[in-house]
């Protein structure tokens, strides 16, 4: 099952900077965005362990690949929030695959869910 992240979400420097900036610029930040992830991933099914694959689909290369990745944070606790998995452990997250990519047009993050029996 897939569903999709309009936009682009916090990299690890603009995390490191709301962490800075302020003690609870950070704790918005994790709001906001892991309760967009959360309404955006309501309506999928439930899995008790998933293979995640995520594709980052960016504006441009500006980006270094490990400072987007620093956004999955917001996507599997969106995840556990919107019930889609139980939590984020191991024991329910078999592996996570990141692809990153470019669109000029249309930047967004793409997360594919796969059940592991």
């Amino acid at each position: 099952m897939k569903f999709e992240i309009p936009g682009r979400l916090p990299g690890l420097n603009e995390i490191i900077d709301a962490a800075k900036d302020h003690f609870g610029a950070y704790a918005r930040m994790k709001d906001e965005h892991t309760t967009m992830v959360a309404w955006l991933a309501k309506k999928l099914p439930r899995y008790k362990r998933v293979n995640i694959t995520i594709t980052w689909y960016e504006p441009n290369g500006k980006r270094d690949p490990d400072n987007i990745m620093a956004g999955q944070k917001f996507i599997l606790d969106g995840l556990v929030m919107a019930g889609v998995i139980p939590n984020d452990t191991r024991k329910h997250i078999n592996s996570i695959k990141h692809i990153p990519e470019i669109d000029r047009v249309n930047p967004r993050v793409e997360v594919e869910l796969e059940e592991v029996e």
